[in-house]
């Protein structure tokens, strides 16, 4: 399920949601949906969506998410599969950065 901005349409009531913040910088701002300011949107998501779930539905690519980080915390490459976004977290992401 694509995560809804916190201000789009009502979901059944039946399903549990929670608010959160995805961030995303850098070449990832384009996945950002139009009006996005501050490189982030605020998103409704149902209970338990993990981190890799998210930014899937955002159709943000895995290889792209370089550094990912959790309420200011890093997680891992092998944990965003299964590390689930709670309410009120901020979901921060950078892609690979080349210079030199």
């Amino acid at each position: 399920m694509r995560p809804q901005e916190a201000t789009g349409p009502e979901t059944p009531s039946n399903i549990a949601m929670t608010k959160a913040t995805i961030k995303l910088f850098a070449s990832l701002s384009e996945y950002l949906p139009p009006g996005a300011k501050y490189n982030a949107v605020e998103v409704k998501l149902e209970n338990g969506t993990t981190i890799g779930a998210a930014l899937a539905a955002m159709n943000v690519p895995e290889g792209l998410c370089h550094l990912v980080l959790l309420n200011g915390i890093f997680v891992p490459p092998g944990q965003r599969p299964t590390t689930q976004i709670g309410e009120g977290d901020v979901v921060s992401v950078w892609p690979p950065v080349a210079g030199g």
